[in-house]
């Protein structure tokens, strides 16, 4: 039984090795060509996952403040 193959079986097997061996190849390749790129790769990911938290925050409670000081300034104007 185990000695038996028959043609067509073989050439089958052999497809079939030939595409596992793509896959393990494909497997393999790196998508990056350094280090550089995988680490902003990863950090890129990492920001649209929100670990490093929001990134105009700052910004924004900056704005924020600065337009409350205009505007209790210019109020103080006026009532002077």
């Amino acid at each position: 039984m185990w000695g038996t193959a028959s043609p067509g079986r073989a050439g089958t097997v052999a497809l079939e090795l030939e595409a596992c061996a793509e896959r393990a190849g494909a497997a393999l390749a790196c998508a990056y060509s350094n280090s550089a790129e995988f680490d902003a790769a990863l950090i890129a990911a990492r920001r649209a996952a929100g670990v490093y938290g929001p990134r105009r925050h700052r910004r924004q409670l900056l704005a924020t403040a600065a337009g409350l000081a205009a505007g209790i300034a210019v109020i103080a104007f006026l009532i002077a």
